[in-house]
């Protein structure tokens, strides 16, 4: 069995937007013997950010005149291809020599061994994995850092103790191809994964200050965190939860759906870091009413502020302005008592519509009672429950919507029996609504009716 030790330097954190900029490799062979060696700055076809200048001390001076990759790939191929690939934060360096070498006309795939989570299972209890850190701790020699070549000694001479530590055969066991070991980010325990349960659920990243830096959903919680680590993307995402993930939380949820509202509510009241849908702002808008100083009532739309009734509610300004256009078609209200100005209600329309509210020729009570109509329309917006399978046997999943919008979701016992539709409402946890959760549950209850309990709404009334 044969090592190679390899540590890079490169012109930003992932491999698809990013060069590499100097290579080391280092062979070794069973008893930690170094056989080979390899060092060479390379031109990334990049430019170098200054800040990366600054760590490194490689500037664009310095690889002006170096080789090109492909100059080089054959060799760092040969080096490599039937080799244990080694390297602190493994991932990190694999993909990006992986996806060079497969520019050039090379596959890479190779076993891999992370020294920063040998470390943590050989050597636990170390304030840092950092390779600074570690080897100042332990006592090795760590010239030229966060340059290729002194990283990869410093690297080869922490892999030497390894091996001498690893007595019970932990190296071996990380390469077997049914282990997680090596796919997994450097800073994750193994035994946080492998609680992951086959279920549908929410799951979290935290990133070394236990806070949630990332939020998802799966139909099987254990394939799709997995899903994350064992594929070979070079994008920005992988590497960014290859670098800053170090632990890893779950919540059951009894169906997909049900996981995917919960995604939706914690992204919104967690604003996740490397979360990038679904974070955006979201502003309530809302059918008011008001009886002006002639004994008229008149509809329009505002913005929702606390302390403020709405008769319905909208997360675009938009859909309200098409509700309230549809309640004066409807019920033959006055545009202009409902503030609608625009080209479409004209004078023709207009005079179409109205009965002379506006000039005081129709009487507030008989107008204020087709405004009475409209707006019991709007207080009869549809309410519904999904009813699902739960987390246990025992229990069922519950998701309610009521008049229209989403309202809560929980897990109500299967012998649950209930009569009127409150009773549910006090069963499930109430939380935030928002668009994309309220236009999914519509979605779903259309496409599964059989899920469905729909309440009519004379039992409505009764639950104001």
């Amino acid at each position: 069995m044969l090592y190679a030790i390899v540590d890079i330097e490169t012109t930003g954190s992932y491999a698809a937007a990013s060069g590499i900029t100097e290579i080391s490799i280092q062979v070794l062979d069973a008893e930690g013997t170094v056989l080979d060696r390899f060092d060479s700055l390379v031109n990334p076809v990049h430019e170098i950010p200054r800040y990366i200048q600054a760590l490194t001390g490689i500037n664009n001076e310095m690889v002006e005149q170096a080789p090109l990759f492909e100059a080089i790939a054959e060799r760092v191929y040969t080096l490599l291809h039937d080799k244990i690939f080694v390297a602190h934060s493994v991932n990190f360096d694999y993909s990006f020599v992986k996806s060079q070498l497969q520019a050039c006309g090379y596959e890479l795939n190779t076993n891999k061994l992370c020294t920063v989570r040998l470390s943590r299972k050989l050597l636990p209890g170390r304030a840092s994995y950092s390779l600074g850190r570690l080897c100042e701790a332990l006592g090795i020699s760590h010239y030229n850092k966060h340059r290729a070549g002194g990283d990869t000694d410093a690297t080869v001479a922490l892999f030497q103790l390894l091996l001498q530590k690893d007595t019970e055969g932990h190296i071996f066991k990380s390469l077997k191809k049914t282990s997680k070991e090596q796919a997994l980010p450097p800073n994750v325990p193994k035994s946080e994964f492998e609680q992951l349960p086959y279920t549908p659920g929410v799951y979290y990243f935290h990133d070394d200050k236990g806070k949630i830096v990332y939020v998802g959903k799966a139909k099987n919680i254990r394939y799709r965190v997995s899903s994350h680590f064992s594929n070979n993307s070079t994008g920005r995402q992988k590497q960014n939860f290859m670098r800053h993930v170090y632990h890893i939380s779950y919540e059951e949820c009894g169906t997909e759906l049900m996981a995917a509202v919960k995604e939706s509510t914690e992204i919104k009241r967690l604003w996740p870091r490397f979360n990038a849908s679904q974070k955006r702002r979201e502003d309530l808008y809302g059918i008011i009413s008001y009886e002006d100083q002639n004994g008229y009532l008149r509809l329009g739309v505002d913005k929702m502020v606390p302390g403020k009734a709405l008769l319905s509610s909208f997360h675009y300004m938009e859909g309200a302005r098409a509700s309230l256009r549809q309640l004066v078609q409807e019920y033959d209200l006055c545009p202009r008592l409902c503030f609608i100005t625009e080209a479409l209600y004209d004078e023709k329309m207009h005079r179409l519509l109205c009965r002379g509210a506006c000039e005081k020729r129709e009487p507030p009570e008989v107008y204020n009672g087709r405004v009475l109509q409209a707006i019991g329309h709007l207080r009869n917006l549809p309410s519904f429950a999904i009813m699902d399978k739960g987390v246990h046997h025992d229990e069922r999943s519950c998701i309610l919507v009521w008049k229209g919008s989403f309202y809560g979701m929980g897990f109500i016992p299967d012998d649950l029996s209930f009569e009127r539709p409150e009773q549910l409402r006090q069963q499930v946890t109430p939380f935030k609504e928002n668009s994309t959760i309220t236009n999914m549950l519509f979605a779903y209850a259309k496409r599964y009716p059989s899920k469905i309990i729909r309440f009519e709404p004379p039992d409505l009334a009764e639950c104001d």
